[in-house]
């Protein structure tokens, strides 16, 4: 049950599509990024791997919760030389509690959210996008859910992103340490 109480504790962030989520916002630099994210903890910066030749350098902002004992990062923000911040993740165990349009994203059982998903979709007359491992979500621009293992547990790791530097669409755009197949990173 410690999760639930883990859950209680959370802020609560406003995600607004392609603008931002909490007091992060797309297109912000490193510097930008490191003192909006003050208001949850502390930031630690570091270079991105360079996956793929067409992206401009990338930085990876893990900011950790105050008053948590070291933990996984509750936010990790991607920030691209050329659009600035274009991805941020939200742990499923520390992040803040996001939703979209009522659908609670950060942290859920992924069979759970799958159900939720679909009844969004069915009562706005939406699709529902799966990811390639099977995750559903919902098939609007800048959003992608991923899975996140909590203990045995199967949580809701969402991504909120605006299309990156030479890429089509946010699965182009997508951080190579944000690519997991069942919860673990294939980076």
């Amino acid at each position: 049950m410690g999760f639930t109480t883990e859950v209680a504790e959370r802020d609560a962030w406003c995600y607004s599509p392609a603008v931002g989520v909490g007091p992060l916002r797309f297109g912000m630099t490193v510097d930008e990024v490191v003192e909006a994210a003050e208001m949850l903890g502390q930031a630690k910066v570091s270079d991105c791997a360079r996956g793929h030749a067409i992206f401009t350098p990338t930085w990876k902002v893990e900011v950790h919760r105050r008053g948590v004992a070291p933990s996984s990062p509750a936010v990790t923000a991607y920030v691209s030389q050329a659009v600035g911040l274009f991805c941020i993740a939200a742990d499923a165990m520390h992040g803040p509690q996001i939703a979209y349009d009522g659908l609670r994203l950060v942290g859920e059982d992924l069979s759970e959210l799958e159900s939720d998903a679909i009844a969004y979709a069915e009562a706005r007359n939406v699709h529902v996008r799966y990811t390639p491992e099977g995750y559903a979500g919902p098939d609007d621009a800048g959003v992608v859910i991923r899975g996140q293992l909590v203990g045995q547990l199967l949580r809701s790791r969402p991504l909120f992103m605006v299309t990156r530097d030479g890429a089509n669409t946010e699965w182009d755009s997508m951080p190579s340490e944000e690519c997991r197949m069942n919860g673990q990173s294939t980076a």
